[in-house]
């Protein structure tokens, strides 16, 4: 049995009380200084007196602690991240606050320009301070309700080394989820392991990727290291080669050059995502632009930005052509946030090539169904399409791509589309190691789970994310979990609770969920949102994108690097510096069939 230790985990209904307690200390230390300077409630002026503005500011606080303390939570030992977290919502509020509802409350809209900002900087202060004491109130109170509870006291003498080993493969979200939650869960208990294997060191934000692509937003700015994240996990960095189920280990290998690892283990957790699938068309495999890491977003930024370096000398107008012609393949999120970004990125920077006409340019979204993005309602759906349209973009639909070449597209309706750019975003498959696996699948290849996310009946191993087919257990017979971002990060956490109660002897709890919204971003300022039944869209939408993403964006220095990417975005052009020499993805150079030399 593992006892529980004295700092974790939270009980219910801790951290918001918690948040609420150290909101309102917060503004109260915020409000003294504030108050005496005549600068209580911004946006309030006005419209109530001081005493009423200074007991909403309090309220409002306490609100806004309440719902930090749920959304944030408490980690052991996290104090700093904790605090930077408050740091990053007292930024964002000053944001939302005193540029955006103040103005719009007044009569006017947002106001983001300088000298706007420049007026409101006492305003940021005081946000910032207050988000910073927030963060650091909500963790001493919680530390202080878990310190003067009674801790379990473990039986037996303490283990020599691990006495029970869970070994998580993969790094995305469902798999760092799972291990996050089992820090928390099983912080001081010295005789459970907990290792993550994964071939990338950083936790990547993929909702994110298309505006790495777009130039928009640094590539590092939107990962983070493992190690940093979890520093109470072992991780291997290595790629996994097989996992054998009656032995109860798993073959990892850190570089082809060397040994592979064995790593044995009590519970196993399946979270290697998934990866392309091609369907078996022709060329697609050589020829055609991913979207699912970040070497394959900043390749593609190099190549649409080396085409366009071609392209303004390039004497023959039909290769000019294909050059400036790209092409999406998939009207889901992927593709129609990635065909927004390019053409935002090729329409800002193409007065910079004097020899190139706008006109010229060209954007394709070819998609297999007669609407795009089928997870929003038709309305938005429609919104979307107009939007897009309007900035210029042709759309293919109910067409499939039949074949790449290295000059082409061809569809399944017999036509072509000349271009030098497929980035293919219409289909995924599990992570080939799970076909290897002696456990039922389902159609899409992913695993088969019961509620509780255990596999085929095992009491051993365990599955999350896009390589696991969960039932809903309040939806209809045979309705799976959806793979996103969102269930997945939940799965994860589930898992690890699941995991912690099969340790204690309790037996496991299924899975419950129900999407929270779905958003997608159309280009700049343009969005269109769907959350718990409500429609947004334009500008409010995207306020709401990058407002939830970035709160959802792991680490506070990544939080405030995106929030400066996207501010100077505002402001300045997009850079069009090659990074790299442009090359296609894989096998041939871009223009082989032109006798140039493979970078």
């Amino acid at each position: 049995m593992v006892a529980e230790p004295a700092d974790g985990p939270v009980p219910r209904g801790v951290e918001p009380v918690a948040g609420a307690v150290a909101g309102l200390l917060a503004g109260l230390v915020v409000a003294v200084p504030q108050s005496a300077q005549g600068m209580m409630a911004p946006g309030l002026a006005g419209f109530t007196s001081d005493a009423v503005g200074l007991g909403l500011f309090l309220v409002l606080s306490a609100l806004v602690g309440a719902a930090f303390g749920t959304v944030f939570g408490y980690r052991p030992r996290g104090y700093a991240a904790t605090m930077g977290g408050g740091l990053v919502a007292g930024l964002l509020w000053w944001v939302l606050r005193s540029l955006t509802l103040q103005p719009l409350l007044t009569g006017g809209g947002p106001t983001w320009a300088l000298d706007a900002a420049t007026a409101s900087f006492p305003f940021l202060i005081g946000d910032v301070l207050f988000g910073g004491l927030l963060g650091l109130g909500l963790h001493l109170l919680v530390g202080l309700f878990l310190r003067a509870r009674p801790a379990a006291v473990p039986h037996g003498p303490p283990a020599e080394g691990p006495s029970t080993r869970i070994v998580i493969l993969g790094g995305g979200f469902g798999g760092v989820a799972a291990a996050q939650e089992l820090e928390r869960r099983l912080a001081g208990a010295t005789s459970v392991e907990v290792t993550l294997v994964s071939d990338s060191n950083a936790l990547l934000f993929t909702p994110m990727l298309a505006e790495v692509a777009s130039s928009s937003l640094e590539p590092q700015h939107i990962s983070t290291p493992v190690r940093a994240s979890l520093p109470g996990t072992v991780f291997r960095r290595a790629e996994v080669e097989s996992v054998d189920t009656a032995a109860r280990v798993v073959l990892a290998r850190p570089s082809p050059a060397a040994p592979a690892e064995a790593l044995p283990y009590d519970h196993l957790v399946l979270a290697l995502g998934g990866v392309p699938n091609y369907r078996g068309l022709p060329g697609l495999a050589e020829h055609a632009f991913d979207l699912k890491t970040l070497e394959d977003a900043t390749g593609l930024r190099n190549h649409v930005i080396g085409l366009l370096e071609r392209a303004d000398v390039e004497p023959d107008a039909d290769e000019r052509r294909r050059q400036v012609t790209f092409v999406v393949a998939g009207g889901g999120f992927a593709g129609s946030e990635l065909i927004a970004e390019l053409s935002d990125l090729v329409v800002g920077v193409v007065r910079y090539f004097p020899r190139l006409d706008p006109a010229e340019l060209r954007f394709v979204l070819v998609h297999s169904q007669d609407r795009i993005l089928p997870e929003l309602g038709p309305q938005l759906a429609a919104y979307a399409l107009d939007k897009l349209r309007e900035k210029g973009i042709e759309f293919r639909l109910g067409t499939r791509v039949a074949a790449l070449r290295a000059d082409a597209v061809e569809l399944d309706d017999g036509t072509e589309v000349g271009t030098r750019t497929l980035v293919w975003t219409a289909g995924n498959q599990p992570h080939p190691v799970m076909g290897t696996l002696p456990f039922p699948r389902s159609r899409s290849g992913a695993v088969s789970c019961d509620a509780t996310m255990q596999v085929g009946g095992t009491t051993d191993v365990w599955a999350v994310g896009d390589c696991a087919a969960i039932p809903d257990p309040d939806g209809d017979e045979g309705v799976l979990y959806p793979p996103t971002a969102q269930h997945a990060l939940r799965q994860g956490a589930a898992v690890a609770r699941n995991i912690a109660r099969a340790l204690r002897g309790r037996p496991p709890q299924p899975f419950r969920f129900r999407t929270l919204g779905m958003l997608v971003v159309l280009g700049h300022q343009q969005a269109a949102a769907e959350i718990r039944g409500l429609r947004f869209s334009g500008l409010v939408a995207w306020l709401l994108w990058r407002g939830i993403y970035l709160a959802k964006l792991p680490g506070l220095e990544k939080k405030i690097r995106v929030l400066l990417d996207w501010t100077l975005d505002l402001f300045f052009p997009r850079d069009i510096v090659l990074t790299q020499v442009p090359r296609t993805p894989r096998s041939e150079p871009v223009l082989a069939d032109r006798g140039e030399r493979r970078a």
